[in-house]
């Protein structure tokens, strides 16, 4: 059974750093592309970043983009978010999801981790 549990969520003031992780089980986690979406109160869940199986390639939304930084430890089954400058539209719940590589469709994904951005 896959499992995918974020941690690290919490409130924060503009400006501020916070870091997630995603800790996965259940899964041979080196061969999966990994990532991380949002989703405020009101508003659809929207992509963050992905990284992929190895490690080597990222991918941002231009919202987050030198700002926040998605790493994995593939010998750890666990993947990271490192968010700083944060802002208040940064205000979301924050889920991590899982892919096989080469495939198109996220099928696994976490319970959430409530980040809030005090301005």
């Amino acid at each position: 059974q896959v499992q995918l549990v974020e941690s690290g969520g919490g409130l924060v003031q503009a400006g501020g750093s916070l870091r997630l992780s995603c800790a996965a089980s259940g899964l041979t986690f080196s061969r999966y592309v990994m990532g991380w979406f949002r989703q405020a109160p009101g508003k659809e869940r929207e992509f963050v970043t992905h990284i992929g199986s190895s490690g080597r390639v990222t991918r941002y939304a231009d919202s987050v983009k030198g700002r926040f930084t998605i790493s994995r430890d593939n010998a750890k089954n666990t993947m990271f978010l490192e968010m700083n400058s944060l802002k208040p539209e940064d205000t979301a719940v924050y889920y991590c999801a899982a892919r096989r590589d080469g495939v198109t469709g996220y099928d696994h994904w976490g319970q959430g981790t409530q980040v809030t951005v005090s301005s």
